[in-house]
């Protein structure tokens, strides 16, 4: 070991008698202070600009971290996407020097053994490597100093992975550098083989094997985790057998020069460390046996609370997940095997780091809905088999890999999926489908994936049902009005059926109503309810039913002697909200206190803490026609409005109300009226037989509708308050913390001087003058 330590001193010695290692460091402090005062000055300058001119600014609700450090313009992103221009220059003449010069004769016939020499020359750049560790790190702690509640997690985890990443560099120049005497070409050679190890990942993706072992030899995004504050064992252990591979690969080199051995022993040794490399690689990244630390300071790379414990419910026996490609069905090309591991890794890491027992199939196939001659008509003359042949010739894969479509369909019906791209989870026997979206996201979020797992263990799922027979608004039909879209649309990832209710339809005309109903909805009656219905809608509610009704202007008898029974009554008429930009029916009442309990709806927790804070008063929304509700205290049921119109801007139009003339005009005369303010939604409980009845009534049924989508989340979190908070599963996370500076606009621009041009000026200045005093000795 002294022998090792006294190599890697003479060789730091060497690094910095030479002006190479002084003018690469200087750049990178260059570099790094460029990428962090210019995303440091701008944050600064706006901070200043709104805190001295708008009194409610407390924040900019955003990670000033991951802005000025993480994001695609801040250091960590750019000093990792430059740091190939610089090992290479710096490692070019590791051992091509000695060999050059002819010093490595003279260690040769020393008592230096050859690993002494290669591990003392390796340790020597990594102490380099140090040092820039240290550079960035000038800069992490003076992120430290200008971020209010900087996430210490994410830089320390950022700096490892930046020090492992330029030590894999490094052991790459080390091994280049030993194979030539022209520098140069040591220096090229890094750059082709990074360039290689960078895209390696992207070869051979056809193959199961092979697959493995390229992506995990790919250099290409070994730090992104790390970046985003979650450490691996998976990615540490590549790190450590890369530069154990390539030191080996010196060695052995090395060690060539000394002996006289065939090419077939030498070309062992090189396959041994490759093998080792591949065989410790592969096995140390499969689920089961990869170490998780999260270090953020949200724990924002971790499953949510709420999805561990459904997970942790899963136990006894595997999760099985069938992957069902069809050739010409939508996302083809997301489930294709080239793209099995970005499947694996982007969608189910984070569920397999808690059960690691998933087992994957995966069943490639063609087939076309009945009836639908669309692919024919534009494949003129062709069959189903003759399509998928030229569109597997178009892919570049085999066509034995597709199944056709009707040996499928002994298997399972796909049909009603669309035959687009979707998972089958089996669990105990019971199975529901996971679906992917045409959306920038594509696979489901953990919302969507965590209310499938809950689906397999629940023996019953909510079953709301909206009654039909008196032209409700109907949940199978895709028009403006209909309600479709937010209940059965599988393309839309937050529709009822993605988030785990079951939805269907009945007429109480003729049918009971079932007793496992969790949510009956009456929405917007046209006709008047018949006596059975109203006879079995009252029963149910008598009983202790869950209930949303939902009504319009105009319609409103048709719903009042149904509402009679609970309290609540809907005005005649219209409400009225002029304004510049809207109709005057197009009424924006606000959500109240009460109503941000509905749910851990991500919008309604911010709206219940800015009520905490006092740094909101309320929130719009849009409702395109609406009525006022009236309540009485002596129903039995505690009511709860939750949402009420401006003070003094809404008034209730009598009548017909004309929306395509000159706009209205309050008349007492006409039986107009105005109140302090209206309600329009509300929210009744009582304990009905020991359990909380839970009723909500509306004024106004299209901001539910398929046209009116602005009010998704609200209608999300009335399902949820149904239902009790069991569906959809919510996985907020906490504030970000670091959303402010402490630094101002002058201070900013002190940095952006001192670390640009004076530091760098300093050591420029140190290192001129050691050279300059090494030359004269």
């Amino acid at each position: 070991m002294k022998m090792i330590f006294k190599i890697a001193r003479t060789e730091l010695r060497n690094l910095f008698y030479s002006p190479v290692a002084w003018f690469l460091t200087i750049a990178f402090m260059v570099q790094c202070g460029i990428y962090y005062t210019y995303a440091l000055y701008p944050v600064a300058k706006w901070q200043e600009v709104l805190q001295q001119n708008t009194p409610k600014f407390k924040d900019f609700g955003l990670s000033m971290t991951n802005g000025i450090f993480l994001a695609p313009d801040g250091i960590f992103s750019n000093v990792l996407q430059n740091l190939y221009l610089f090992v290479p220059l710096l490692t070019m003449g590791l051992i091509s020097r000695e060999i050059n010069n002819g010093t490595i004769k003279l260690l040769y016939s020393s008592p230096v053994k050859v690993r002494e020499i290669v591990l003392g020359k390796y340790l020597a750049i990594m102490t380099y490597n140090l040092l820039l560790v240290g550079v960035v790190g000038v800069f992490i702690v003076t992120g430290l100093i200008n971020i209010r509640h900087a996430d210490y997690g994410v830089l320390l985890s950022a700096a490892l992975g930046f020090y492992l990443l330029v030590c894999a560099y490094t052991a790459i120049g080390l091994f280049m550098s030993s194979l030539t005497t022209y520098q140069i070409v040591s220096a090229i050679g890094s750059f082709i083989l990074i360039f290689v190890l960078s895209r390696i990942g992207g070869l051979w993706q056809k193959y199961d094997f092979i697959r493995d072992l390229t992506y995990f030899l790919s250099l290409s995004g070994r730090t992104t985790k790390m970046l985003r504050g979650l450490i691996t064992t998976k990615d540490l252990v590549y790190f450590i057998v890369i530069v154990y591979m390539f030191v080996g690969f010196t060695l052995i080199k090395l060690k060539a020069g000394r002996e006289s051995k065939p090419w077939y022993v030498k070309a062992s040794r090189y396959a041994l460390i490759a093998l080792t490399t591949l065989i410790v690689g592969y096995f140390t990244s499969r689920p089961g046996y990869i170490g998780y630390w999260d270090t953020t300071a949200t724990k924002s790379n971790t499953l949510h609370a709420n999805t561990q414990e459904i997970i942790r419910d899963m136990k006894g026996e595997p999760l099985e997940v069938t992957l069902y490609c069809n050739l010409f069905g939508g996302g083809v090309g997301r489930g294709l095997p080239e793209n099995r591991n970005d499947y694996l890794w982007t969608l189910w890491e984070p569920y397999l780091r808690f059960k690691p027992d998933v087992k994957f199939n995966y069943v490639y196939y063609y087939d076309v809905a009945d009836n639908d001659s669309t692919l024919y008509k534009t494949w003129v003359g062709k069959s189903a088999k003759e399509i998928a042949e030229k569109m597997c010739e178009g892919y570049d894969i085999k066509p034995s890999l597709f199944t056709p479509g009707p040996e499928v369909r002994k298997v399972i019906d796909l049909q009603p999926e669309n035959y687009r791209l979707v998972m089958q989870l089996k669990y105990k026997g019971k199975t529901t489908f996971l679906r992917t979206f045409d959306d920038a996201a594509f696979w489901p979020e953990e919302q969507q994936v965590a209310a499938a797992f809950k689906r397999l263990l629940q023996p019953a799922m909510p079953k709301t049902v909206f009654l039909t027979g008196n032209l409700e608004r109907d949940i199978t039909k895709k028009g403006e009005r209909e309600y479709f879209y937010h209940s059965l649309a599988k393309d839309n990832r937050y529709s009822l059926i993605n988030l785990g209710f079951d939805s269907d339809t009945m007429s109480a005309d003729t049918h009971d109503i079932p007793e496992d109903v969790t949510t009956l909805v009456l929405a917007d009656p046209k006709t008047t309810l018949s006596a059975t219905t109203m006879d079995r809608v009252s029963h149910y509610l008598h009983k202790g039913g869950n209930m949303l009704i939902l009504g319009e202007p105009g319609k409103q008898q048709m719903l009042n002697p149904l509402l009679q029974g609970l309290g609540v009554h809907m005005l005649d008429g219209t409400l009225i909200e002029l304004s510049k930009d809207e109709m005057p029916h197009m009424v924006k009442p606000f959500i109240t206190r009460e109503a941000t309990d509905l749910s851990q709806e991500p919008i309604l927790v911010l709206l219940k803490d800015g009520f905490k804070t006092g740094e909101e008063d309320n929130m719009p929304m849009l409702m395109p026609g609406v009525t006022g509700l009236t309540f009485t205290t002596d129903s039995g049921y505690t009511i709860t409005p939750l949402l009420n119109t401006a003070a003094g801007k809404v008034w209730l139009k009598a009548g017909a109300l004309v929306t395509d003339s000159v706009p209205p005009v309050y008349s007492p005369a006409e039986g107009d009226s105005q109140a302090p303010y209206y309600t329009t939604a509300v929210a009744l409980s009582r304990k009905v037989n020991s359990k909380e009845q839970r009723i909500i009534v509306s004024a106004d049924a299209d901001f539910m509708s398929n046209l009116r989508q602005g009010g998704a989340f609200l209608s999300r979190s009335y399902y949820s308050w149904l239902d009790y908070g069991n569906f959809p599963i919510y996985t907020p996370r906490p504030k970000a913390q670091d959303t402010l500076l402490t630094v101002g606009t002058i201070g900013a621009g002190i940095l952006k001087i001192v670390y640009v041009w004076v530091l760098p000026g300093l050591v420029l200045l140190t290192g001129t003058i050691l050279l300059i005093r090494r030359k004269r000795k």
